[in-house]
């Protein structure tokens, strides 16, 4: 666009704004709002991530009863929990203050994690337990909306892709932060210690939640003491709040009576969905996949992929650095194109071949990685406590290739690299096609579009996985991916910017 893009080059998590807004008396604290709700997204992502690659382990430890099916439930109840809560968020945020939805959120993250982590402690039915605090964390993080609509109504147009890629980086060191966080304190053991007095076992899966926990207190804090509300039209002029009491709502010239295109809505969402899909799929399946395929060991399998999600988030940093630039270079809609064929190169990567098949569990365990109980016994394979290895009640495991290590790191070069690039322009583009009306519900209905793939992803995988390998699993992603760039073509033309779309400013 002519003027619209001259002025995101700034580097990330730097202020995107004109020489303009900077004579502006309250540029400073505009940019320490938005920045609030960078932490903000920041935490959402630590709370999904932080107990990801131990989440089975710990479940198998408090309740033995736990099968394959009811792991996927437990990865999918967090973003169950914030589908249904993104909607209601977003609405609350369209006519109240940002900082009232955003405080009440957070202290449901807050207590969540602690729930988590006392899920040990009653006597029965602890992992219903586990699987409550979980969809409670999810409730909590259904903020996101708001903060991406409070993002949308605080930048101009051409500050909105370097915002909105800002956040993605905010999220993206919150996946960094997060399996870091899990792989250091694997060390703490199993065991770990017990604080008597709070009846409170401090061990590798409780320590992660807790600590979760005091993100969100300091999030609270940087609501109340910093957030102040601020709206701006798409040329960067301020404007009284609309987003509360009809007072003070203003009249933005004809922008609010004007036409959304609900068909570009519409794909945005089905794209959204896509890419979020995919992603849960890709996070679910590590540690089963890698244990399987490798060998190893739960502790190994947290601690190894704990790394690999690390060395993914710094990765994303740097894709959300070029993504600024290409977008304001090429546009972002051949951003968004080119992430998704880079996720489809991907999951092409992870298809099984060769000649090599995977270790096989042969001795009578009921250790399923993916859906077992702990070994009672030494496994004679390898005289431990654990025994490894792909297990035979997988019966493609006898016929299905394994995956290499170096396939599965390149795999995960690839996803690293387009799943960044396409969860950015995502929503980057359904906020210009927005405009500039309250975006609140708008962007509620986004994240629980995400949520909900997020929500399915899981237990698709736990089912196709488990009952058909990784060759199909992985198949139906990349049948997946193509249609959405199918998709994402047929509706090419319609990704433009509400204010290009009506004329006032030239594409």
């Amino acid at each position: 666009m002519s003027h619209v893009d001259s002025d995101e080059t700034a580097p990330l998590l730097r202020d995107d704004a004109s020489s303009e807004d900077s004579q502006d008396e309250d540029y400073g604290s505009r940019w320490r709002s938005i920045r609030v709700m960078y932490f903000t997204m920041f935490l959402s992502s630590v709370g999904f991530t932080i107990v990801i690659t131990s989440l089975w382990p710990y479940l198998e430890k408090v309740d033995s009863s736990a099968d394959a099916s009811f792991l996927g439930w437990m990865v999918a109840a967090y973003s169950l929990g914030q589908m249904v809560a993104s909607p209601l968020f977003g609405l609350w945020s369209n006519y109240r203050p940002y900082r009232e939805p955003l405080v009440c959120s957070i202290s449901i993250n807050l207590a969540a994690n602690i729930y988590y982590a006392y899920a040990y402690l009653p006597k029965s039915n602890n992992k219903y337990h586990m699987l409550m605090s979980r969809v409670l964390v999810g409730f909590g993080a259904g903020n996101v909306a708001v903060a991406r609509s409070y993002i949308a109504g605080a930048t101009s147009l051409k500050e909105r892709t370097g915002a909105m890629a800002n956040m993605s980086a905010s999220q993206a060191l919150g996946f960094i932060l997060g399996p870091a966080l899990q792989a250091g304190l694997s060390f703490v053991g199993e065991t770990g210690v017990t604080v008597k007095f709070l009846d409170l076992q401090l061990n590798m899966y409780t320590t992660p939640a807790l600590l979760a926990a005091a993100f969100g207190l300091v999030n609270i804090l940087l609501v109340l003491l910093v957030l102040r509300e601020y709206h701006v039209d798409e040329d960067g002029n301020h404007v009284r709040s609309i987003n509360y009491t009809s007072e003070e709502r203003v009249d933005i010239h004809d922008e609010a009576v004007e036409t959304i295109d609900q068909c570009a809505i519409l794909t945005s969402n089905i794209l959204f969905f896509v890419v979020m899909f995919i992603f849960a799929v890709f996070e679910t399946i590590a540690t089963p996949l890698s244990m399987d395929m490798f060998a190893w060991t739960r502790k190994e399998a947290v601690l190894y992929n704990g790394i690999i999600m690390v060395g993914i988030g710094f990765q994303s940093i740097l894709v959300f650095l070029v993504v600024k630039v290409a977008a304001l270079r090429f546009g972002d809609r051949p951003v968004l194109l080119a992430g998704f064929f880079i996720i489809f190169c991907g999951f092409l990567m992870l298809l099984p071949w060769g000649n090599r098949f995977p270790k096989i569990q042969w001795a009578d365990l009921k250790n399923n990685s993916f859906a077992s109980l702990m070994s009672e016994g030494p496994s004679p394979a390898n005289g431990t406590l654990e025994p490894t290895g792909c297990p035979y009640v997988q019966t493609w495991c006898q016929y299905t290739p394994a995956i290499y290590l170096a396939q599965y790191i390149a795999a995960d070069f690839l996803i690293g690299v387009g799943y960044p690039a396409c969860n950015v322009m995502s929503y980057t583009l359904y906020s210009k096609v927005l405009g500039p009306k309250p975006q609140g519900v708008y962007m509620g209905w986004l994240t629980a579009s995400g949520s909900g793939a997020r929500t399915l992803g899981p237990v698709f995988v736990s089912h196709v996985y488990t009952h058909l390998g990784p060759r199909w699993a992985f198949s139906l992603i990349c049948g997946m991916v193509m249609g959405a760039m199918v998709l994402l073509a047929a509706a090419y033309r319609r990704f433009v910017a509400f204010s290009v779309r009506h004329g006032r400013v030239v594409e």
